[in-house]
């Protein structure tokens, strides 16, 4: 019997990442020989993985605490089932890409889910599973497992046309093994580590050896040369470069002179409400490092219904002067009002291609441009490729070939990932560059709505909503101009007229409803970032800056229950916050100290990073809210180990959260005379049990 060499993937994908690389391997299968078959995991009406003999390739991303998305739910709900047999997947040959970052919780944890209950249903691996990192840096691990992909199916398809699928599909699982430069074997989580951590060598095809960044030639000879966004230095400039494929071209845009369908924030059909700005207040001091507002929603004429916990979507745009700019680089300024039409290729070669979801018909190309396409992303790399297709001067093209190759990985990483550079910003650096409207269309993802966390509750302020945000700002650097962050700088301009230093007089009150500010929302439910429904529960709460939000709202909920319920027990309630300086960005200090006053927080404790020791000299004084846990490290582990509390972390996920989760391991590993592994366990046993909560973000 001959197999063809046809098999399925299956994305489940929050924001579209899942989505685009699936697409992409989907794409690049033609080119190996292989005919692929895509569909989401949502979509079980055009799959069957329960009958499914095709090897199958699963991309899942994670969202929310170590959740799969949203698209993969109702699958994961299936194969959950406990009535399923153990061997309900005995016949499934299957690759699993898991997306993720390393700054939250549950790293993959939703691709991870599915790949454990695959197993335990008797699915077997043809291919060791990729797990990557986009804290830093997806295509790290992406790219090579996607080029180690082939050979799998290759050798997948060559034991299925054998007919000796038993054996050889162990042989292929071997795969998950392999020889290193002494001949010794490595087994699968080895495989997945180096995965995980890779580092693309730079090597020099033309003389077959790699080129160290300490070889004393090339140092002598290149010390005046810096690499840049816009150039490289030996040996990249040097290399023989392997590129992307090109991608396939989809769609045909056409600008129409006429009238354009009624244009306002695109919210409609995602139950978005428009919301006046009720109040705006500046929470910090002017000479502060950083700067918070907060603002105050009326939600009173839509009845949206909240918790504290709870987050708020906002619709922001792109700025207007980036969009001015954008169109006069792509000699469309004239062409701004054209009605915009978007349609599919005839002929073209990608697969499942379709007219994009979030680029509404008869639309203007300014509204277009900026309400829903993200024209600040970072270009991917496949984006990149396709630019240099349209890029006039040799050297710049060349330069952008470099940044999409894998020579050019590193240089990728540090003069667009991680320099937030934006498609505006390689069209100023290589002016030769004049993509066409639809390559935009094809490679910019849909512009995100942002969350923020409610500052409030609803029992304390009926019809309101508060939230509180940090201006975001990026200083100037080679490859950028200074710049705020895309919503919370739109935010700040937007209520401009309405801002207040803290302490004062609102300035807005005779305003009337119609000339407040406006901004559209939906409130989005977290379900689990909630306070326990047993009010006797002790709660922790570690919220440095603006992560302090949810437990101001956490503790106005918590006030009110104590004023009705005053015959109730109430468990004690921690709060650990820290900022930099106690006179300059202390936020929600009167409300803190009140909470601390009349009893409703058991205990506030705080930190100052940047201030001076105190008049007595103390010279360890804690920093960081990671020091003052440790400090009181038997209450919280009495709190988490003896009482059966919760514990919740809200703020920054880069460092903060890490620094906390490392503390609580010290914690409770001291506390119950344990080793690091089993301190683990049972913190992950706190979060199998919704009792070590976090709401972070990077």
């Amino acid at each position: 019997m001959r197999f063809a060499a046809r098999f399925l993937i299956l994305y489940g994908s929050q924001h579209g990442q899942a989505q685009s690389i699936a697409e992409e391997i989907c794409q690049q299968a033609a080119e190996h020989g292989f005919t692929a078959d895509i569909s989401c995991l949502s979509n079980q009406h055009k799959y069957n993985v329960d009958h499914e003999i095709r090897p199958v390739v699963f991309v899942v991303s994670t969202t929310g605490d170590g959740d799969p998305p949203d698209t993969a739910q109702k699958f994961v709900r299936k194969i959950k089932n406990k009535s399923l047999a153990h061997d309900h997947f005995s016949h499934l040959r299957y690759a699993l890409l898991a997306l993720g970052d390393t700054n939250y919780a549950n790293f993959c944890n939703g691709g991870k889910t599915i790949d454990s209950r695959l197993q335990q249903l008797g699915a077997k691996h043809f291919y060791a599973t990729g797990h990557a990192d986009d804290g830093t840096g997806l295509e790290v691990v992406v790219d090579p497992w996607i080029e180690g992909l082939w050979d799998a199916l290759k050798k997948m398809f060559s034991s299925m046309s054998s007919n000796q699928q038993g054996a050889d599909l162990r042989d292929c699982t071997q795969d998950n093994y392999h020889k290193n430069a002494s001949g010794q074997e490595k087994n699968k989580s080895d495989l997945e580590v180096d995965l995980h951590l890779l580092k693309l060598s730079e090597v020099d095809s033309q003389k077959g050896k790699t080129i160290t960044s300490d070889s004393s030639d090339v140092e002598t000879l290149f010390t005046a040369l810096v690499a840049s966004l816009k150039q490289s230095v030996p040996p990249l400039s040097e290399s023989v470069l392997n590129v992307p494929a090109l991608p396939a071209s989809y769609l045909e845009v056409h600008l129409e002179q006429g009238s354009t369908e009624r244009e306002t924030v695109p919210s409609d059909k995602d139950c978005y409400h428009e919301v006046s700005i009720s109040k705006a207040v500046q929470c910090t001091q002017d000479d502060a490092v950083k700067t918070a507002i907060l603002l105050e929603l009326d939600i009173s004429e839509q009845n949206i219904a909240y918790q504290p916990g709870d987050a708020f979507d906002i619709l922001c745009p792109n700025r207007a002067s980036e969009v001015e700019e954008l169109l006069l680089r792509l000699d469309l300024q004239t062409q701004k009002n054209c009605a915009v039409q978007v349609n599919l290729l005839k002929n073209s070669s990608k697969k499942a291609a379709k007219v994009p979801l979030h680029i509404p018909q008869n639309g203007s190309l300014q509204f277009i441009l900026t309400w829903c396409l993200e024209i600040r992303s970072a270009p991917k790399k496949a984006f990149v490729r396709a630019l240099a297709d349209f890029t006039q001067n040799g050297s710049e093209k060349r330069r952008l070939l470099e940044l999409c190759s894998k020579e050019g990985s590193a240089d990728y990483n540090s003069f667009v990932r991680d320099a937030n550079v934006c498609l505006l910003d390689l069209l100023r650096a290589f002016p030769s560059c004049l993509p066409p409207l639809s390559l935009l269309f094809e490679h910019l993802p849909k512009l995100q709505p942002r969350a923020y966390s409610a500052a409030s509750s609803s029992l304390q302020h009926p019809g309101k909503v508060n939230f509180v945000f940090n201006v975001v700002e990026f200083p100037a650097r080679p490859e950028h101009p200074a710049r705020t962050g895309l919503c919370t700088g739109w935010l700040a301009d937007h209520v401009s007229s309405i801002l207040r230093p803290l302490g004062t007089v609102p300035a807005s009150e005779h305003l009337g409803t119609s000339a407040l500010p406006k901004v559209s929302t939906i409130a989005i439910t977290h379900y689990t970032f909630h306070l326990p429904a047993d009010l006797s529960i002790p709660v922790v709460m570690v919220g440095p800056g603006t992560g302090v939000a949810p437990f101001i709202g956490f503790l106005e909920q918590r006030e009110k229950e104590r004023e009705a319920n005053q015959e109730a027990t109430f468990g004690e309630t921690w709060l650990f916050f820290g900022c930099r300086h106690k006179d300059k960005d202390f936020l929600f200090r009167e409300e803190l100290e009140r909470f601390a006053h009349n009893g409703t927080l058991s205990h506030l404790i705080v930190c100052f990073s940047r201030d001076e020791p105190d008049a007595a000299g103390t010279v360890n004084s804690p920093t960081y809210v990671q020091h003052n846990l440790r400090l009181h490290a038997k209450n919280v582990a009495s709190i988490l180990l003896k009482d059966k509390g919760c514990l919740y972390v809200c703020g920054d996920g880069k460092n903060m959260a890490k620094d906390v989760n490392d503390t609580l391991l010290e914690i409770i590993g001291n506390k119950l005379q344990i080793d690091i592994l089993d301190a683990m366990k049972i913190v992950a046993g706190l979060r199998e049990e919704k009792r070590y909560l976090q709401d972070i973000w990077s």
